[in-house]
């Protein structure tokens, strides 16, 4: 089964290789989408693939790497599109 999901993280997590990091882990999994840093200090992140891949992604999001502090995380599930064939870090 296959979903979408569309992530929001804030707290201290631009810095501190969380884009990366969750690039890593997407790739991994073979969960397709981008990760981006937005103005307001928040990571923004959406991933298609197997819900089961994707919920892992969104599992580390709740804490992410060694020195991030998530303070908050909102998601919003969808019906997976398809997309994208890959994932990016988008500047």
């Amino acid at each position: 089964m296959k979903a979408r999901a569309h992530v929001y993280v804030s707290g201290r997590v631009q810095g501190v290789f969380f884009r990366n990091s969750v690039a890593d882990l997407a790739d991994s999994l073979n969960v397709d989408g981008w990760v981006r840093n937005l103005s307001d200090g928040r990571v923004e992140t959406l991933l298609e693939g197997e819900k089961v891949n994707v919920e892992e992604v969104v599992e580390f999001c709740r804490h992410g790497p060694p020195g991030a502090y998530v303070r908050q995380l909102e998601i919003r599930w969808a019906d997976w599109q398809g997309e994208f064939r890959d994932f990016k870090i988008v500047r």
